[in-house]
């Protein structure tokens, strides 16, 4: 075989690879999961508070989702979103804040950081402030904030593929004369 034939065997084989991995869970979430399992699993999760979702204007079949919940497995409290196309979810997001007149934000996130790097492995800094795991076409994807000892932290879970599927929605702008 030719060292261009060997080449491309081995990017094929890499993508189907990469094509194969698994959703990446974070406590009980996954990109791409659907509307009814992320229901499921947020309502168990909910502290005192009712999951609620809103539908486009234009249609039914993109929705967003949030509610308060707390992960009985660590007693972590977030606020979790979701946004989904088809029935799917293309986001999946965790918020949380803290540190506002103590030093818990600090803590927050190196807790956060320590937590994702056990269960993801070693991360790719995207900037400052962010890291990312890709899975093929999903992704998490860590960010912090912070001003004085406030800090502000995200968890987004993201299905690309799902996301592209947007594009069946979206209606393209008049044309404007040059």
């Amino acid at each position: 075989m030719t060292r261009t034939a060997l080449g491309l065997l081995a990017l094929l084989h890499t993508v189907a690879l990469a094509a194969q991995a698994p959703a990446p869970l974070y406590r009980g979430f996954a990109p791409g999961m659907g509307y009814r399992e992320f229901a499921a699993r947020a309502r168990a999760l909910s502290d005192r508070d009712m999951l609620r979702c809103n539908t486009s204007t234009n249609t039914a079949r993109i929705m967003e989702c949030g509610v308060a919940m707390r992960d009985p497995a660590d007693s972590a409290r977030f606020y979790l979103s979701a946004h989904f196309i088809d029935g799917n979810a293309d986001v999946v997001a965790l918020y949380d804040s803290a540190g506002f007149g103590d030093n818990r934000g600090v803590r927050l996130v190196d807790a956060t950081r320590r937590h994702l790097t056990r269960v993801y492995g070693r991360p790719r800094v995207v900037k400052r402030g962010m890291w990312e795991w890709r899975y093929g076409r999903q992704a998490v994807r860590f960010s912090w904030r912070g001003r004085a000892s406030a800090r502000w932290v995200s968890i987004t879970l993201t299905d690309y593929t799902v996301m592209d599927r947007i594009s069946r929605f979206v209606t393209p702008g008049a044309r404007r004369k040059s």
